[in-house]
């Protein structure tokens, strides 16, 4: 039989190790339109910003920030950051599939709703109910 191996992760036709020796300008070239747009505009930003969390992650402190429109880079896969989502800082591990998206597509800014019984009053029905 064959042997069941773990399919490796590619992105455009390249490893993460590949992607990994790339600048973030190079890495652009590989993205779709709007991401690559985003990433050419703030490279500096994101260069920045990688090399400050490699510094706080080196001293063993947490990586938190507020860039939600930050674009994932392979330099960054691997990390641990926090991305604030307007209330709190959610916890994230960078992969590689995660690579052209935003980190603000990581930390959604609005709870899901948990729906359960309407209460007294709510529907004309429940009102004749309440009385009786």
């Amino acid at each position: 039989m064959e042997e069941l191996t773990k399919k490796q992760f590619k992105f455009q036709g390249k490893t993460i190790e590949e992607l990994k020796i790339l600048e973030v300008r190079e890495f652009a070239k590989l993205m779709r339109s709007r991401q690559r747009r985003s990433a050419l505009r703030n490279f500096q930003k994101i260069e920045d910003f990688v090399s400050r969390a490699r510094k706080k992650i080196e001293k063993g402190k947490q990586v938190k920030t507020h860039y939600r429109d930050l674009i994932v880079v392979p330099s960054m896969v691997g990390m641990r950051i926090q991305i604030y989502n307007g209330n709190k800082f959610v916890p994230i591990e960078i992969i590689g599939e995660m690579l052209g998206h935003t980190f603000g597509e990581f930390a959604p800014t609005r709870a899901r709703i948990q729906h359960s019984k309407s209460g007294v009053g709510a529907t004309k029905g429940s009102k004749s109910k309440a009385k009786k």
